[in-house]
């Protein structure tokens, strides 16, 4: 299990050419859908509905075919179970991402925890703690909250800002 985390944080300070992952040099996106399988993982089992949702942001927002994000979700989520905390992965975002970029992963944390239906204080937590540690403040991170909520309601975002 250390070994794994061990040979992660070799990878990223020092990524080999040989290594499998055909992702990019930084890790960004394995650190990312690293934040996004702990999410769904932390009321159990993630649902058929948090796994679909899971793929298809892997899918379009990283612009990945199927079988690449399948790949990705799988090195993500070996590399979240052998985690010890999420400084591991929102330090690689940090040195990788820019702001513009970090709100989207927060928008895509808050996504996957909507995606059943519900938002359990567990989740609301983790969300919080990756967005303190990727530099986002808690009023972007409140808004992409309520963004997300509100599509999911599906209602649009102006029209409910406008009720209250």
């Amino acid at each position: 299990m250390l070994d794994g985390l061990r040979q992660f944080i070799a990878d990223i300070l020092a990524p080999s050419a040989e290594a499998d992952r055909t992702f990019d040099d930084t890790g960004y996106l394995l650190a990312a859908t690293a934040l996004l399988v702990h999410v769904v993982s932390l009321d159990g089992e993630p649902s058929r509905v948090e796994k679909r949702k899971l793929h298809s942001l892997i899918e379009t927002r990283f612009k990945l075919d199927p079988g690449t994000a399948d790949q990705l979700i799988a090195s993500a989520t070996r590399v979240e179970g052998e985690a010890v905390d999420l400084y591991n992965f929102t330090s690689v975002i940090m040195r990788s991402v820019n702001e513009e970029g970090r709100l989207r992963i927060i928008e895509m944390m808050w996504e996957v925890v909507y995606a059943d239906g519900q938002v359990s204080e567990f989740e609301d937590n983790v969300v919080w703690r990756a967005a303190d540690l990727l530099g986002i403040s808690s009023r972007d991170r409140i808004e992409l909250k309520h963004r997300v909520a509100e599509r999911q309601a599906g209602r649009p975002a102006d029209a409910a800002q406008a009720t209250g």
